[in-house]
């Protein structure tokens, strides 16, 4: 059997999309219930929607760079959630580079893409 060809890809990654829309940064791996999401902070650290391009050849890439106020602490990961406090949560990516801040500042979450292989 050849498995999944793009097209039925795609469709599984645009009704995540239409269900995943805020991301969240972690301290560690969020395992399966999306534990390790940053707290705290001044601002205070919250999660950020995101918007999702159509996916296409079996990506879906966000639409927009959230922006994040981020507590001292070290962010290693960026989840996937349906509501901004509680909701469901459908995963995470490890950050390319975790990324420290000894005070506080902000993060940009660039190049979000997530595929099916």
């Amino acid at each position: 059997m050849a498995g999944l060809v793009a097209a039925a890809k795609n469709i599984m990654l645009d009704a995540f999309g239409t269900n995943a829309v805020f991301v969240s940064l972690h301290t560690a791996d969020p395992g399966a219930s999306g534990t390790s999401e940053l707290t705290g902070g001044t601002p205070a650290y919250a999660r950020k929607s995101v918007t999702w391009a159509a996916a296409v050849s079996p990506n879906k890439s966000a639409s927009n760079q959230p922006v994040f106020d981020v507590p001292p602490s070290t962010i290693t990961h960026l989840g996937y959630w349906s509501a901004v406090t509680a909701g469901t949560f459908y995963g995470s990516r490890p950050l390319d580079t975790s990324q420290t801040f000894a005070t506080a500042g902000t993060y940009t979450a660039t190049a979000i893409t997530e595929s099916l292989t």
